[in-house]
C-alpha cells in the first residue's frame, strides 16, 4: 500500500492490495467475526505501519527517547489506527451473518456484502479523520492524486476517489474470485462517462492574471530552530535569500520562519514591511506570537508589505488584522493532551512551542498585493472541509506554509506535498507551497504542472502562476452527495439482510 502513494505513485498496487484483504475477509460458511477483525486489524497495522513510519523520525531524533520506547509509542500509534479499518470489517461481516443462508458467498451475496462493507469502511474513515483532533493520513482518495483519475477530484474530491478506490478493488477481487467480469465493466462505462463530462461540470480556466512569486526556503536545522543565538541569524539569512528577489509580487517565507515572538520582532518587521512597500510587493511569513495578557500563544501567518494591488505604503502593525491564526493544532508537537500528567514523562512532550492556542475555525482570507489567500498551516491541510469552508468567492490562490524537517529524508514531505496538491485539485486554486527545507513548489490544478525547489537545500523558488476563474462542484456541495448516497446503500442493504433473515 505504501508504494501506492508518494513518492513512488505506483497507484494500481492499492488496487490488488486492497482486493487481496477482501479476498481474506469474504464471508462463508467458516468465518467469524473475530477473524474479520483480526484480519482488519493486521492489513492496518501494515498500512499505518510502514506509511506513516516517517512519524519515528520526529519522535527518534528529537523526542528524546531510547529507541525501545519511541518503537513502542510508533507500535501504540499505529494500532489505534488500525481499528478503524478492523471495525469497518468486522461490523460488515457482522451484519452479513444476519442472513440465513450464509454458506458460501455467491455473486448475489458478494454485492449485498461489499455494500455494507463500503459505507462502513467509509463511515470509519470518517471517524479516523475526527476522533482524538482526527488524523486523515493516507486516506486511500489521495493514491489517485497523480493518476489519470485526478480529472474526476474537482466534482467529487478526495472522498469520492476514496469510494472508487474501494470499488475497482471490489471489481478486481470480484473478477477474480467468481470469474465475473460485469462489476468492472459497468464502473469502467460510469467511470468513462464521468471522466468524459467532467470539464462541463467544472468549468474552470486561467484568467490573463500573472502572479510572480519567490518562495523562500530557509533549510534551517531543525536542532537549531528555537535556539536563541540563532534567531537574529535565521532572520537576516531570509532577509538575504529575499533582497536581491524583490522583483516578484508576493513573497512568502515558511511557518514560523522567524524564529522570535512577534514582539521582539517588531524593529525587523517594520523594516521588511517597508522593503516590501518600496520594491512593490508583499510577504507572508509564519511567526509566533504571545498574547502577555492572556498568555496565549498562536502559531500565525502575518502579511507585511502592500496590502492592495493600489497601496503605495506598507500595512503592518501589531496585531494587525490582516493575519492568520492556525486553527487545527498537531497533537503532542503544538498542544500536548493531558499535559500535566505526560510533560513530566519524557522531552518528547516538552518540545519547543508545543503549548499553542487554537484560532477561529472560519478565518478570512489573508490580502497580499490585491490578492485573496487561502492559508493553511502545516498540518492543516489534511482537513478538506476545513478549507472548503473557508474559501472565498474571491480567494485567488491556496498557500500551505511547513516545517517538514521534524521528519528527514523520508516520504512523509512527499506524501504531505500529494495532499496538498489534492486539496488544490479539490478546490480549483493554484498552489503556493513553502516549507523550511522542501518540498517547496508551485503546482497548477489544471494542467497538473508542478515546479518545485531541491530539498536540504537552502534555495529561492522564483516563479510565476496563473489565477484560475471558476467553482469547483466540490467547494460548492463538498462530500454532502456521497454521503447521502452512502447512507441510502446502508440503510438499503440492512433491509435486505432483515428481510432474508
Amino acid at each position: 500500500m505504501t508504494f501506492s502513494y508518494a513518492p513512488y505513485n505506483l497507484w494500481p498496487l492499492a488496487f490488488i492490495c486492497i482486493a487481496t484483504i477482501l479476498f481474506n475477509i469474504k464471508p462463508n460458511e467458516t468465518a467469524k467475526v473475530k477473524t474479520s477483525v483480526i484480519q482488519g486489524f493486521l492489513f492496518g497495522l501494515g498500512w499505518f505501519g510502514a506509511g506513516i513510519s516517517w512519524v519515528h523520525v520526529a519522535i527518534a531524533d528529537f523526542g528524546g527517547l531510547p529507541l525501545v520506547v519511541s518503537l513502542i509509542l510508533m507500535l501504540f500509534l499505529c494500532a489505534y489506527l488500525a481499528i478503524y479499518p478492523a471495525l469497518a470489517f468486522g461490523l460488515s461481516t457482522k451484519l452479513y451473518q444476519k442472513k440465513r443462508n450464509n454458506k458460501s458467498l455467491t455473486v448475489g451475496n458478494s454485492y449485498l456484502w461489499f455494500a455494507c462493507l463500503l459505507p462502513l469502511f467509509i463511515i470509519m474513515e470518517a471517524l479516523r479523520a475526527t476522533m482524538l483532533t482526527g488524523f486523515p493520513w493516507l486516506s486511500l482518495g489521495y493514491i489517485l492524486t497523480d493518476s489519470p483519475l485526478n480529472t474526476l477530484t474537482p466534482i467529487i474530491g478526495e472522498f469520492g476517489l476514496s469510494i472508487i478506490v474501494l470499488v475497482i478493488s471490489f471489481c478486481l477481487f470480484i473478477l477474480i474470485d467468481k470469474k465475473h467480469w460485469q462489476a468492472l465493466a459497468a464502473t469502467s462505462c460510469i467511470l468513462l462517462i464521468l471522466y468524459s463530462t467532467a470539464p462541463y461540470i467544472n468549468k474552470l480556466k486561467h484568467t490573463e492574471h500573472e502572479v510572480k512569486v519567490l518562495l523562500v526556503q530557509g533549510n534551517i536545522q531543525q536542532s537549531l530552530k528555537w535556539d536563541p543565538d540563532q534567531a537574529w541569524p535565521t532572520m537576516k539569512k531570509y532577509q538575504d535569500l529575499t533582497r536581491k528577489n524583490w522583483d516578484v509580487d508576493l513573497v512568502v517565507w515558511p511557518e514560523a520562519a522567524i524564529p522570535e515572538i512577534e514582539t521582539y520582532a517588531y524593529r525587523f518587521l517594520s523594516g521588511l514591511d517597508s522593503a516590501a512597500a518600496f520594491n512593490n510587493a508583499a510577504l507572508i511569513t509564519g511567526i509566533v506570537d504571545y498574547q502577555r495578557g492572556t498568555k496565549a500563544v498562536f502559531n500565525n501567518l502575518i502579511v507585511v508589505g502592500k496590502k492592495e494591488a493600489n497601496s503605495t505604503t506598507g500595512q503592518y502593525e501589531y496585531l494587525h488584522t490582516n493575519r492568520y491564526t492556525k486553527h487545527k493544532l498537531l497533537p503532542i508537537g503544538e498542544f500536548v493532551p493531558f499535559e500535566d500528567f505526560l510533560r513530566p514523562l519524557a522531552p518528547l512532550f516538552n518540545l519547543a512551542m508545543s503549548s499553542f492556542t487554537p484560532g477561529e475555525p472560519i478565518q478570512k482570507n489573508l490580502l497580499a498585493n490585491g490578492l485573496h489567500v487561502l492559508p493553511a498551516n502545516c498540518f492543516e491541510i489534511v482537513f478538506s472541509n476545513y478549507l472548503r469552508n473557508n474559501q472565498k468567492e474571491n480567494t485567488d490562490v491556496l498557500l500551505t506554509v511547513s516545517n517538514d524537517a521534524w521528519f528527514g529524508d523520508s516520504h512523509g514531505p512527499h506524501q504531505h506535498m500529494q495532499i496538498a496538491r489534492m486539496r488544490s485539485q479539490e478546490l480549483g486554486l493554484p498552489l503556493l507551497r513553502v516549507t523550511n527545507n522542501g518540498i517547496t513548489a508551485v503546482y497548477d490544478p489544471l494542467n497538473h504542472q508542478q515546479e518545485s525547489s531541491q530539498q536540504f537545500e537552502t534555495n529561492v523558488l522564483k516563479t510565476q502562476f496563473n489565477t484560475i476563474s471558476g467553482s469547483t462542484f466540490y467547494s460548492k456541495y463538498g462530500d454532502t452527495p456521497l454521503w447521502i448516497m452512502l447512507i441510502i446503500l446502508l440503510i438499503s442493504s440492512f433491509a435486505v439482510i432483515l428481510k432474508k433473515s
